[in-house]
């Protein structure tokens, strides 16, 4: 299923995409990567955006960190604009319609995948980066999300994701989760999961694709991420750090709603972040399957609008940190 699918837009495009032509020519042999590198040493430290196309606020964060000159003061930094053909294809008019050209790039993260003979615009991007991917130490991948709800912060399955981000202390919200059924993520990817490995990733959710607040949270959240890294000085950019960080909740994805059928459709109007006292309530109907919570004061994680078969329509989540 095509990202160029035109999906019913319902939210006002408030982010002005920035032009990133002149960023085509990487540092390193790879196109719309930029690495610079310190005198003292530590860890090579990465922001990607962009991995999906209509998501401009990484874009903007990179545009913004790469027009100033930033630089390490130690090991090696470096910004990725990923899946830059489904960027170029953004159209205001048309905001949801360039999520991807022929798969969704946050999905194909595998050996196995990127390995393998399937062809497609993603995935020729991919494996182009795949190499670079390699060499990262700790990465930033910068996304958002269908609905207005609460920014978040992915942290994949093991304990070092759930630090890192406790490090960085924004967003407020931090999941604990293992991905999607239909592939594995980015920050997925190789040692970012393995617990013996000192690498580790994050993937941020910062508020609705278009807001003004969703660009707002994505520098806050970089910045924050660079400081947490030591890739930068600890008061780098006071004035975009945003203010002090409020005491952080950790919720673990325990169930993902993955769609079975053409038939699937949500019950109520979810937008996020909805607690669901009760466990066995309704959420929606895939066919002739009810889907229903697992638990009470059950979360509903990142309802989707994408219902396809193959999809994840809403991820559960239970609280096992309230931040209190």
């Amino acid at each position: 299923m095509s990202g160029l699918v035109a999906i019913a837009n319902e939210y006002p495009v408030e982010l002005s995409p920035p032009d990133i032509a002149a960023y085509r020519v990487g540092t390193d042999g790879v196109e719309y990567v930029h690495t610079f590198r310190a005198g003292a040493p530590g860890p090579h430290v990465a922001v990607s955006a962009v991995v999906h196309g209509n998501e401009p606020c990484g874009a903007i964060v990179l545009d913004a960190m790469l027009s100033a000159g930033v630089r390490p003061v130690r090991g090696a930094l470096s910004f990725v604009f990923a899946n830059v053909a489904a960027y170029e294809a953004f159209d205001p008019a048309n905001p949801n319609a360039s999520r991807w050209v022929d798969e969704d790039m946050n999905r194909v993260w595998s050996d196995a995948t990127l390995s393998g003979e399937r062809q497609s615009v993603e995935l020729r991007r991919a494996r182009a980066l795949r190499p670079f991917l390699d060499t990262v130490d700790l990465l930033l991948d910068i996304h958002s999300m269908q609905h207005p709800t609460k920014a978040l912060m992915l942290a994949g399955p093991v304990a070092k994701g759930t630090a890192l981000a406790r490090d960085v202390g924004v967003p407020a919200e931090i999941i604990v989760d293992a991905g999607h059924a239909a592939g594995p993520r980015m920050r997925d990817y190789g040692p970012f999961i393995d617990p013996a490995s000192e690498k580790n990733a994050l993937l941020v959710e910062c508020g609705q694709h278009w807001a003004a607040s969703t660009g707002t949270m994505a520098m806050e959240t970089t910045v924050r991420f660079l400081r947490a890294t030591g890739a930068v000085a600890p008061d780098f950019w006071a004035d975009r750090a945003g203010p002090a960080p409020a005491a952080q909740r950790v919720i673990e994805v325990t169930d993902r709603v993955t769609i079975e059928t053409d038939a699937f459709s949500f019950v109520e109007p979810f937008r996020g972040f909805e607690i669901i006292e009760t466990a066995g309530t309704l959420l929606a109907r895939d066919g002739a399957r009810n889907v229903v919570t697992p638990y009470d004061e059950c979360v509903l994680i990142m309802p989707s609008k994408r219902l396809w078969p193959g999809q994840t329509a809403v991820r559960l989540g239970r609280f096992i940190d309230r931040g209190v």
